[in-house]
């Protein structure tokens, strides 16, 4: 049992949509715990570590093209973290800033492969999070869980070997091991073929683990498809893609297979519309989708879940209720169990009564 972050401090008088968005309770289920990384921290630890940053100011260096531009910005940021303590130090910062924000659960990516291509130990940075996660935990009452992401930039071999490492770890009882709770993959879509993953997943079923992907972000449905149907995921992270294939948009939204989609990331990071208000997600959630609502990675995208709450109720003129069921949403999208998702549920409705800016005082 848990007790879940508390509604952040009080707001005096009749909040306003934003201050009241911020102070929501919500659940986050697409963040890479890398791209939380305070700006300062991955300047203090370059320093430490001896790795060379091609700027020192993070909003020269935060400036993305595509995703693959992404890509190589994210992969400097996690070349800083060569230490368990610097795991550690990383999972602290990421749980204490999102309570600031509302956060009170979150299932959090990470993605160690060019880690263990350096020599690192899967041991190491899972026990690493977990100290700083406990910590941050104890402080804030924010509950945290991990998934452990494949980077399809090292190909499925190499993920398959991830998951052996991962489902040894929970066998031995590895410090920190249970936290994880899920796989998934992330990074590079383009090129590849979903199923080319289906030995690491199914290792990753028979370790009881629950199963993700990164797909649809700038792949077609059909790959989303295999996700479900070859590889057994219970979850599509993105899915910007889905809406091209009404049959298969009607069979998830029946379903209730969840979407983590993260707008603004989708409008800064993949560069995939213009603008926030073009993003598809109000057509998601209204052809009936579990669109959780997330913020990918917050650091690296000047991004917090309150932020953006709020300004997905600007782009596509929504209210409080609106948002209000979306955070919901986020409860019935999470892994956790019934008897949790009833407390969360209780703890999220209460609160938005309070903060209900339109409610009469």
């Amino acid at each position: 049992m848990w007790c879940f972050g508390a509604v952040g401090g009080t707001i005096p008088g009749v909040p306003v949509l934003v201050e009241a968005l911020d102070a929501l309770p919500k659940v986050e289920l697409h963040c890479h715990v890398e791209g939380t990384m305070r700006p300062q921290t991955v300047v203090e630890l370059a320093r430490a570590n001896g790795v060379p940053l091609p700027t020192g100011d993070p909003e020269e260096l935060y400036v993305y093209d595509s995703l693959d531009g992404f890509l190589r910005v994210f992969w400097v940021v996690q070349s800083t973290l060569a230490t368990r303590g610097d795991w550690a130090r990383l999972g602290y910062e990421s749980i204490v800033d999102g309570a600031a924000h509302g956060l009170v659960y979150r299932e959090a990516f990470v993605t160690p492969a060019r880690h263990l291509a350096g020599g690192q130990r899967l041991a190491d940075v899972v026990a690493g999070l977990d100290e700083g996660l406990t910590a941050a935990e104890d402080e804030t009452g924010v509950v945290c869980r991990l998934i452990v992401d494949m980077d399809r930039a090292f190909g499925p071999q190499a993920g398959a070997e991830l998951v052996e490492q991962l489902a040894d770890l929970r066998r031995a009882g590895a410090v920190g091991v249970d936290r994880v709770i899920g796989v998934g993959m992330d990074s590079t879509e383009l090129g590849i073929d979903p199923a080319s993953y289906g030995s690491a997943y199914q290792t990753a079923r028979d370790a009881g683990l629950r199963l993700t992907a990164h797909q649809g972000e700038n792949s077609p449905p059909a790959a989303i498809e295999t996700c479900l149907d070859v590889l057994g995921v219970g979850r599509i992270d993105h899915g910007l893609s889905l809406l091209d294939d009404a049959d298969l948009t009607a069979r998830m939204a029946a379903e209730r297979v969840p979407l983590t989609v993260c707008p603004t990331s989708n409008i800064v990071i993949a560069n995939a519309h213009p603008r926030l208000a073009d993003h598809p997600y109000p057509q998601m959630r209204a052809a009936g989708l579990l669109a959780t609502l997330n913020t990918d990675d917050p650091a690296l995208t000047d991004l917090d879940l309150g932020r953006e709450y709020a300004a997905v109720a600007e782009a596509f003129d929504w209210g409080w209720s609106d948002m209000v069921q979306i955070a919901l949403d986020g409860v019935e999208a999470c892994w956790l169990d019934h008897t949790d998702k009833t407390r969360l549920r209780q703890q999220i409705s209460i609160a938005a009564d309070m903060l209900n800016p339109t409610r009469p005082r």
